[in-house]
């Protein structure tokens, strides 16, 4: 069985998508990498985070990104 690495829960940051186990937002790990940090970076920083939970996150947003929303960029 796959591990299930995007939770979300009310009680925890506001309910916004995190990695299990942590309170490491999928948002927190998108802006370290927007901003130009490496996976291997980003690892150093959170030790407790592994590779795998990092491509989840970024798969989240993906699948996240392809539901049928209108997002204005005006």
């Amino acid at each position: 069985m796959q591990k299930q690495w995007i939770v979300s829960n009310p009680k925890v940051m506001m309910g916004k998508p995190v990695i299990a186990g942590t309170r490491i937002t999928v948002e927190l790990i998108l802006e370290k990498l927007a901003a130009g940090e490496t996976i291997e970076q980003v690892l150093e920083a959170h030790p407790h985070l592994t590779r795998e939970a990092i491509l989840s996150a970024l798969a989240f947003a993906r699948d996240a990104l392809r539901a049928d929303v209108v997002y204005p960029l005006a």
